[in-house]
């Protein structure tokens, strides 16, 4: 564990090399502690695409990261919204596999059937597409080396997309969807930190986007 000056000088090295990167600009830019940040625009309300993307250097390693992530017959557990997840017809060569899942938030709930690729330690991919309420749905995680004097990190790509049936759905979750983004990958997180303990260092995040 890094604490005090070494921290700090950690903090300010890894702003350095990794806020280099730009996001695509889709409303009025706003700047807090170095991240773009969107306010909602019109337009918002007459799109049925949401789509929501985060990149994250994190304190655990990638192994930490996937276990947690792939373990998709456990997300009722942990996962906020997530009322039901069971796991049937396994790809025999690890591949991946397929989950029906129930998730709910108010006022919705969905019932879907997600086809989950597996990448070992570097990528897990969910994809619907026969959702009552989502002409497809999309969730990918992908996990690169973080830090090379810090193996016990990683830098973790976050990917949420999918397109509403109908308008009004699309509407109705807008008001919520920053909110239920960040309260399911914070739970990720939380959950990597209850199996394998505190992080190497603080998480920032390099990149963060909404549209």
């Amino acid at each position: 564990m890094l604490k005090g000056s070494t921290l700090k000088a950690l903090d300010v090295r890894i702003i350095q090399r990794y806020m280099q990167s730009s996001c695509q600009q889709i409303g009025p830019r706003h700047y807090i502690n170095g991240i773009q940040r969107y306010y909602i625009t019109f337009n918002d309300f007459r799109n049925k695409k949401r789509m929501y993307t985060k990149k994250e250097l994190v304190g655990y390693s990638m192994e930490d990261m996937y276990s947690v992530v792939s373990d998709v017959s456990n997300y009722y557990k942990f996962v906020p919204y997530v009322k039901k997840s069971q796991v049937h017809t396994v790809d025999p060569g690890g591949g991946g596999f397929k989950a029906d899942l129930i998730v709910g938030f108010p006022p919705l709930n969905e019932i879907y059937t997600s086809q989950v690729t597996l990448q070992p330690n570097s990528r897990v991919k969910s994809e619907c597409h026969d959702g009552r309420l989502f002409n497809y749905l999309l969730n990918e995680w992908r996990f690169s080396p973080g830090l090379k004097d810090i193996p016990n990190s990683c830098v973790v790509d976050f990917r949420v997309a999918f397109e509403f049936k109908s308008l009004l759905h699309s509407n109705i979750a807008n008001i919520f969807f920053d909110l239920i983004c960040d309260q399911m990958e914070n739970a990720f997180i939380l959950e990597v930190n209850r199996r394998s303990g505190p992080p190497s260092i603080r998480s920032h995040v390099l990149k963060s986007r909404r549209s």
